[in-house]
């Protein structure tokens, strides 16, 4: 069998592969989130949040609502260096992200079922 007839094959199979695969994933709430600050912050955004009274006064002197607050634990980025990933019972993360042109570091406390933001500090890249 000549070589274009074997591409041919193949394109074919795997084309017809594409449409049944997204066939039967339409629809469904399907993700894909292989890598470790992904898992975590799909994890902390699907829960519960709790809101420490320092996080609250942080929220309230920037005009930040729990809306943004969500939006930058769903796209923050997860400092993994300085996160304690440790401890059996409640897991605290260090999430850093920005709001209205300053950069904040979140702490979260990741228990179960309910995640704590304990701390919301700005701070300035080194």
């Amino acid at each position: 069998m000549k070589f274009i007839h074997r591409l041919g094959y193949y394109l074919g199979g795997f084309s017809i592969g594409l449409i049944i695969l997204a066939f039967f994933l339409s629809g469904k709430k399907t993700s894909c989130d292989y890598g470790p600050n992904a898992r975590t912050t799909k994890n902390l955004s699907q829960k519960v949040k709790l809101y420490s009274e320092e996080a609250l006064t942080t929220m309230r002197t920037f005009e930040m609502d729990t809306t943004m607050v969500s939006d930058m634990i769903r796209y923050g980025t997860v400092n993994f260096s300085e996160s304690d990933t440790k401890t059996e019972s409640c897991k605290t993360y260090i999430l850093e992200n920005s709001f209205k042109e300053q950069n904040f570091r979140l702490q979260i406390k990741n228990c179960d079922s309910i995640a704590t933001i304990e701390s919301i500090v700005p701070f300035k890249n080194d």
